[in-house]
């Protein structure tokens, strides 16, 4: 893998052949590959006879007492990343197993959803979603006791764990210049600005009903500036708040000529204070481990393409699981902090992979072996997405190792050696 990575990173350069290889790749594995699933405890979660998702791994979706699971139930998800057709969002009750259409939502893509989640501070009576409602995208706040919906008069892309305000960027330009994050609902009015004269980041206040820009296209242009960065067309994606809800990560991405650039930032709440943490090309996946800590996979020149710890703030960092993982995937942190889990994208025979790493044994615990079914790729492939359900003990994921893509459950903590701390929840 790490031949392969190297490979990847060189031909860039050329995006139709990368594709090519790729493609031819991906049909010969699938042809040699036993095409199975293991372990046999994995449990499907969603409806067979439908095709379900839940989203993005920074967001879990379990409440806070982990009896009621939600997700969307779409149709022909390997068709097109981000769909005009409704999804359903289903409530069901892990206790008496019944499923129950609550909402639908116009705004969902196949690799973040519609932005679902429970709402803080109490992660168990209300959920969000993003919809577009009266020829706009909108974020929507409903109870699920009462059935009674807030409208809020803009998306959302990550939201605080008080549930009183969010973040949000571009969700028109996300589609235009990577499908599958964005939606489609609306044309992107900014696709003939390289740089837009605009905000690409902004905080919105969910008491008040109001999105105030805080980070502009032009300040990331002007910082730490790249002679890659003149002419090339810039965008943001992946906004993260941390766990105290004082800072945000997110990466800022220029393709010129067609090279993608990426890199790691960091701010203050209101924007200020910008940070740049990995700036030397490629930066992918990114947690926060703690208020001042990020895990990232990244490429460093005199280091080469690792997990990361990376101190905020100061651009510090370490390598961690050094040649146990391998390959780049969507990493998320135990509630103990003890532990992350990650995922890999299909290998040479398309299986992907869970894995928990162990930090303090540098102990690697493989969890599951997935079948990626071919009809799933590109644009619209299904990423596992592993999750941690709130009291650490079972990770959920989105999987298509049959002809429809699901979500399933696999149930760790005979698999990892720790006692469950008492009263220990991602939610708190």
């Amino acid at each position: 893998m790490p031949l392969l990575n190297e490979i990847a990173y060189k031909i860039r350069k050329f995006p139709k052949l990368k594709k090519t290889l790729k493609n031819i790749y991906q049909y010969i594995g699938n042809f040699l590959s036993d095409k199975k699933t293991i372990p046999k405890e994995i449990k499907l979660i969603s409806n067979k006879t439908q095709e379900n998702l839940f989203g993005y791994y920074d967001k879990c979706p379990w409440n806070k007492t982990e009896d009621k699971m939600l997700y969307l139930q779409v149709k022909d998800a390997y068709k097109d990343a981000a769909p005009m057709q409704e999804a359903k969002i289903i409530l069901k009750d892990l206790k008496t197993n019944e499923e129950k259409e609550i909402a639908i939502t116009k705004a969902w893509n196949v690799q973040q959803g519609c932005m679902l989640q429970w709402l803080g501070p109490d992660f168990n009576s209300k959920i969000l979603y993003n919809d577009f409602i009266a020829n706009s995208l909108r974020t929507v706040i409903l109870d699920i006791e009462t059935m009674e919906k807030h409208i809020i008069d803009y998306p959302v892309y990550t939201v605080d764990k008080s549930g009183n305000w969010g973040l949000t960027l571009d969700f028109y330009r996300l589609h235009r210049m990577r499908p599958g994050y964005g939606y489609s609902n609306k044309e992107d009015r900014t696709k003939e600005k390289l740089l837009p004269n605009d905000y690409c980041i902004w905080k919105v206040d969910f008491e008040k009903n109001t999105a105030e820009g805080i980070i502009k296209y032009q300040d990331l242009y002007e910082k730490d500036f790249k002679e890659s960065m003149e002419g090339a067309e810039h965008k943001v994606n992946h906004i993260m708040i941390n766990p105290e809800g004082s800072r945000f990560m997110f990466l800022h991405r220029w393709f010129k000529n067609g090279v993608k650039n990426t890199r790691l930032l960091t701010a203050n709440i209101d924007g200020k204070n910008i940070c740049n943490l990995l700036d030397e090309g490629m930066t992918s996946h990114c947690t926060w481990k703690d208020n001042d800590t990020i895990l990232g996979w990244a490429r460093k020149e005199d280091l080469g393409t690792h997990y990361y710890l990376i101190k905020d703030k100061t651009a510090q960092c370490k390598i961690i699981a050094g040649e146990k993982l391998i390959t780049d995937g969507h990493p998320s942190y135990s509630p103990n902090g003890k532990y992350f889990v990650t995922d890999t994208y299909p290998d040479f025979k398309r299986k992907q992979h869970i894995y928990i790493y162990q930090e303090e044994k540098d102990k690697l615990i493989d969890i599951a072996t997935v079948y990626a079914h071919i009809k799933y790729k590109g644009d619209c492939r299904c990423d596992l997405h592993p999750r941690w359900s709130p009291s650490g003990t079972k990770i959920c994921f989105d999987g298509a190792q049959d002809t429809k893509r699901q979500v399933y459950v696999i149930d760790v903590k005979d698999k990892i050696d720790f006692a469950i701390e008492e009263g220990k929840n991602s939610y708190e």
